[in-house]
C-alpha cells in the first residue's frame, strides 16, 4: 500500500492513492637567557593553573555525564527529553515532571537556572533529589558504536533549493554526522563533544561514543508495525493457518473425523469460557481507538499520550505560529501515512494562502514532515515529524504538530484511526 501526503497548505493531509487520502600559534622561543627566564617562570605557574582546570573540567564532565543519564533514562521511558545534550532543563526537565506524575511519585520545585560566568564553559542546571528514581539501572550512558554501510547510504547530497530537491526520489541526511546524531537521538554538537575530532572526516568503520538509547533506524520506517496493520495482518495469518492442505481420499477422510471431533471440542471449549477468561483476553489484545488519547498542551510543548487513561509517554512538539495556528479542540486520527511525500506551497508557509506554484517532494529523514505523517480530520492538519530536530520547541510550525522523527515513530506504534487528539 502507497501512502502519499499531498499538501496545499503547509503541512500536507494524507492521501491513499488507491482511495485513502526536513593553527595554534606556538610561542616564539626566548632570545635571550632574561626572556628564558620569564618563560620558566610562566611555566612553573602552569601546572597549577592546569590542575585546577582539569578539575573544573573533570566536574563539568560530571555533571553532563549526570544529566545525560537522567535524559537517556527518560528516552528509554518513553518520556522524551528532545535531543541528549548532557544539559538538564527545559525539555528534560518537563520529561521528568511528567515521568514522576505517570509513576505517582511527588512533585518536584522548578530547577534554579544555572549560573553564567563569562568566559567560561555552559554549565548545566543541578539535578534535583532524583533517589526516588532507579536512574542506576542506565549502567552505561554512552555506548561504543562503530559506523556501518547502511549509515553511509542513508546519506547523500541534499540541495539546498527546493526544485532541485523535488527532482530527487529521496531526501538523505545531508551528512554522516547528522544520521548517527538522529539515529541515536543526541545533539549534534554533543556528540562532537562526546567525539573530539572525529565528525570531521567519519566513515565507516569508525567508533564513535553514543548515548545508550533504543536507535532509531530510518531503514525500519517502511515496515513500521502499526495497531490496524498488526491487526490486519493478524486476521489473515489467521485465515491462512485454517485453509486445508491438498490430502489423499483416505487421508481426506480422516481428516474429516478428526476435524468433526475438533470442531465439537472448540464448541465445547468455546461455550465453557467464563467471563474473566474473555476481559482477560481483550486486556492482552490490542487497544481500541476509544481506549487510547491524545493531548497536546500548548503552553508547555509536549504531547501526552494516554493508555486506558493512564499517561504512559509525552514527546516535546512543535505548534503553529501566529499566522497558522495549530487548531485547538478535540480532532480524530484520520490515517498513517509511512514515509510521506511532501508538497510544498511557498505562498501558503508565508501568508497562509494557497499558491499556484508548488513542489512535491519525496519521502526521507530530510523530508519537511519527516518520517511519519498522522492526518487529522481536520484538512492539512496532522501530527508529524521534521527534518530539523533542532527546531522542536523554538520555532513555530505551520499549524500541525511537529515531533523528532524518533519520537513521532515511537508514537505511531500506538495510534489508530480514530483515537482522539486534543489540543489546548
Amino acid at each position: 500500500m502507497k501512502l502519499t501526503v499531498l499538501c496545499s497548505q503547509p503541512w500536507p493531509s494524507l492521501v491513499l492513492t488507491f482511495s485513502l487520502l526536513c593553527g595554534l600559534s606556538l610561542p616564539a622561543a626566548a632570545a635571550d637567557k632574561k626572556e628564558k627566564e620569564k618563560e620558566k617562570t610562566k611555566a612553573a605557574d602552569k601546572p597549577a593553573a592546569t590542575a585546577e582546570g582539569k578539575k573544573a573540567a573533570a566536574t563539568l564532565n560530571a555533571d553532563h555525564e549526570a544529566a545525560a543519564r537522567l535524559q537517556v533514562f527518560l528516552d528509554r521511558a518513553n518520556f522524551g527529553p528532545g535531543k541528549i545534550d548532557g544539559r538538564f532543563g527545559g525539555f528534560s526537565e518537563k520529561a521528568l515532571g511528567l515521568y514522576r506524575e505517570a509513576h505517582g511519585l511527588p512533585a518536584l520545585p522548578a530547577a534554579p537556572a544555572p549560573e553564567k560566568v563569562e568566559g567560561q564553559p555552559e554549565k548545566t542546571t543541578p539535578l534535583p533529589d532524583l533517589a526516588d528514581m532507579d536512574l542506576a539501572s542506565v549502567k552505561d550512558v554512552f555506548i561504543d558504536y562503530v559506523v556501518t554501510e547502511v549509515d553511509v547510504k542513508a546519506t547523500g547530497k541534499l540541495p539546498k533549493e527546493v526544485p532541485e530537491m523535488a527532482r530527487l526520489k529521496w531526501l538523505p541526511y545531508a551528512t554522516l554526522a547528522e544520521a548517527v546524531a538522529e539515529k541515536f537521538h543526541v545533539d549534534v554538537d554533543y556528540l562532537k563533544e562526546l567525539n573530539p575530532g572525529k565528525l570531521e572526516a567519519l566513515k565507516a568503520g569508525d567508533t564513535l561514543k553514543v548515548p545508550n538509547v533504543e536507535p532509531f533506524e530510518i531503514g525500519g520506517v517502511k515496515n513500521l508495525p502499526l495497531l490496524d496493520l498488526m491487526a490486519e495482518k493478524d486476521s489473515a495469518h489467521e485465515k491462512e493457518k485454517g485453509k486445508p492442505k491438498p490430502k489423499t481420499e483416505a487421508g481426506r477422510k480422516s481428516a474429516e473425523a478428526k476435524g468433526k471431533v475438533a470442531d465439537q471440542a472448540k464448541a465445547l471449549a468455546k461455550d465453557a469460557k467464563t467471563a474473566e477468561e474473555k476481559q482477560a483476553q481483550a486486556k492482552d489484545g490490542p487497544l481500541t481507538a476509544e481506549q487510547i488519547a491524545i493531548k497536546v498542551d500548548t503552553k508547555d510543548n509536549m504531547l501526552r499520550l494516554f493508555e486506558k487513561e493512564k499517561l504512559v509517554a509525552a514527546y516535546p512538539v512543535t505548534i503553529g505560529s501566529a499566522q497558522t495556528e495549530s487548531p485547538l479542540g478535540e480532532w480524530k486520527v484520520k490515517g498513517i501515512a509511512r514515509l510521506p511525500d511532501f508538497r510544498y506551497d511557498l505562498s501558503f508557509l508565508k501568508t497562509g494562502e494557497r499558491g499556484d506554484e508548488t513542489y512535491l517532494l519525496p519521502p526521507g529523514p530530510n523530508d519537511p514532515v519527516g518520517v511519519i505523517w498522522v492526518a487529522l480530520n481536520k484538512p492539512g492538519i496532522g501530527l508529524h515529524g521534521t527534518n530539523d530536530p533542532d527546531a522542536i520547541g523554538r520555532s513555530a510550525s505551520h499549524g500541525c504538530v511537529r515531533l523528532a522523527n524518533w519520537d513521532i515513530v515511537r508514537l505511531a506504534t500506538h495510534v489508530r484511526a480514530g483515537v482522539v487528539v486534543s489540543i489546548h
